[in-house]
C-alpha cells in the first residue's frame, strides 16, 4: 500500500504531552492517528463527542435524546413545584444574555 505523509499544527506543548502518551501507550504519533483515521472511517464519524464550549444554551437539534427529557423534565418539575417563569420573561432574558435581538 503507497504511504502519504501527513503533516499537523499544534501548540509545542500539547504535541510533547500527546507524544509522551502515545509513548507510554507503546506508539508513536503516526500509529496514534492512524488508528483515529481508521477509526472515522470505518465509523463514519468522530469516535468520541465534540461539544461546544460553555457559553450558550444548545439548540433542541444540538442535544442528544437524554439531554432533551433531561431539560423537558427539568422543565416539568418547576411547574410542579411553582417556581416557573412565564415563557415571555425567560425568552426575553436569553435575547438579552446571548444578544439574540428580536425573534
Amino acid at each position: 500500500m503507497a504511504q502519504a505523509a501527513f503533516s499537523v499544527r499544534m501548540d509545542e506543548n500539547l504535541k510533547k504531552q500527546f507524544e509522551g502518551l502515545c509513548s507510554d501507550f507503546g506508539m508513536n504519533v503516526t500509529t496514534a492517528f492512524t488508528i483515529f483515521a481508521k477509526a472515522v472511517v470505518r465509523e463514519r464519524k468522530i469516535p468520541f463527542e465534540i461539544s461546544q464550549p460553555v457559553g450558550r444554551p444548545k439548540s433542541i437539534e444540538e442535544m442528544s435524546k437524554e439531554e432533551f427529557y433531561f431539560k423537558l423534565q427539568e422543565g416539568l418539575d418547576s411547574i410542579e413545584a411553582g417556581t416557573g417563569r412565564p415563557a415571555e420573561e425567560v425568552f426575553a432574558e436569553l435575547r438579552e444574555k446571548y444578544n439574540f435581538g428580536k425573534i
